[in-house]
């Protein structure tokens, strides 16, 4: 029988300061599903603006009607007392259809030991027996999110005439910036897809090494954007990159993606900048070679795609990826497995630079 529990939620009181939060969640209800958190993955480029008070809603409203946001009207404050959105859990207990005692889904609803969950509205994915359940925090959301870049290239090159999610990359040579969790899943998408060559670009050489070790061509930023107008040719007057996909959350990553571009090419965006823009030269490569750059938000599949494709579709698309590149995504992107109780001393150390990281996970269940 489902009963009452205590759950502790990873909160932020303040800059810098991580807590832990307690509180009795009331019994599931008919339809809802209990889950015991197993794993639940840091999310770095977008948890890590909580913590440095850089995230733009401290600082201005999102009108979710206008879809603007309004200045001077903070949308959240201190304390957070839940973040995060990478998790896996097993079923305790379910009153809901298609879901078992013992299931193990992938699913986002923050760094918690336990929660309600609706299917009706939450995604819940079932997790097949053959991937390994840490794997299982790239499935409902970061593996999405590169997915979706990929559908908004597929957008790009076919508008809604997409067969399948790659056909706008297979046979072209691209370019990715940033090794970070969404840039290497990007790219490994892309590899799978077919795409004809792609070169990962990142300053830390930490970083190029696991992308090199996942099979990838890594390099600095200055000689990929250099490589790309001296390597590929497409004819007199059109060299460099047929796209490039954009993960870090600078301008001047940016800006070097625009370079990199052949005439008429298209960045595909899906980084999450909190700051201003001034390395942006839009006077040169952007309005002479007559390039785009299009946004791949998680929240938007390209317009043209919807309903047919959504998060649950980008999901499969995820454990297909997984279940031919788990092993090295395993060995090489999870570069630390925490306990859940070790998480507020653990990311005090990583906001002070003590170490280089890729994936970071808590362990929450044995």
């Amino acid at each position: 029988m489902m009963r009452s529990r205590t759950i502790r939620s990873l909160g932020i009181a303040g800059p810098g300061e991580l807590y832990f939060l307690q509180y009795q969640e009331e019994a599931p209800r008919d339809g809802q599903v209990q889950l015991e958190t197993l794993f639940t993955g840091f999310s770095a480029g977008t948890e890590l603006t909580f913590l440095k008070n850089t995230n733009p809603y401290f600082f201005s409203r999102f009108d979710a009607e206008q879809s603007s946001f309004i200045p001077d009207e903070p949308g959240l404050q201190y304390p957070v007392p839940f973040l995060g959105y990478m998790e896996v859990a097993r079923v305790l207990d379910s009153k809901a259809t298609g879901y078992t005692t013992g299931d193990v889904v992938a699913t986002t609803y923050a760094h918690k030991t336990g929660h309600i969950a609706d299917p009706s509205y939450d995604l819940l994915v079932h997790l097949p027996t053959a991937i390994d359940p840490v794997l299982g925090i790239f499935v409902a959301q970061m593996g999405p999110i590169a997915a979706n870049g990929i559908l908004h290239a597929d957008a790009a090159a076919f508008g809604p005439f997409v067969s399948s999610l790659g056909c706008g990359v297979a046979g072209r040579r691209m370019l990715v910036i940033g090794a970070g969790t969404v840039g290497l899943l990007t790219a490994l998408f892309a590899k799978s897809l077919g795409a004809a060559e792609i070169v990962v670009a990142d300053p830390s050489e930490f970083r190029r090494a696991k992308a090199e070790a996942l099979g990838l061509h890594a390099m600095s930023e200055d000689h990929a954007w250099q490589f790309a107008k001296t390597r590929w040719h497409n004819g007199t007057g059109d060299r460099g990159a047929d796209l490039v996909f954009q993960t870090r959350a600078r301008s001047e990553s940016l800006n070097v993606a625009l370079k990199a571009l052949r005439p008429q090419g298209s960045v595909i965006d899906l980084a999450f900048y909190q700051s201003g823009a001034d390395a942006l030269r839009l006077g040169e490569e952007f309005h002479h070679n007559g390039l785009n750059i299009r946004c791949a938000q998680i929240n938007r599949v390209p317009r043209e795609l919807s309903p047919h494709w959504d998060r649950r579709r980008l999901a499969q698309e995820t454990i297909k990826l997984l279940s031919h590149e788990g092993g090295l995504i395993q060995e090489h992107l999870i570069t630390h497995v925490v306990p859940f109780d070790d998480a507020p001393a653990f990311l005090s150390s990583v906001l002070a630079r003590q170490f280089e990281f890729l994936q970071i996970v808590f362990k929450v269940q044995q």
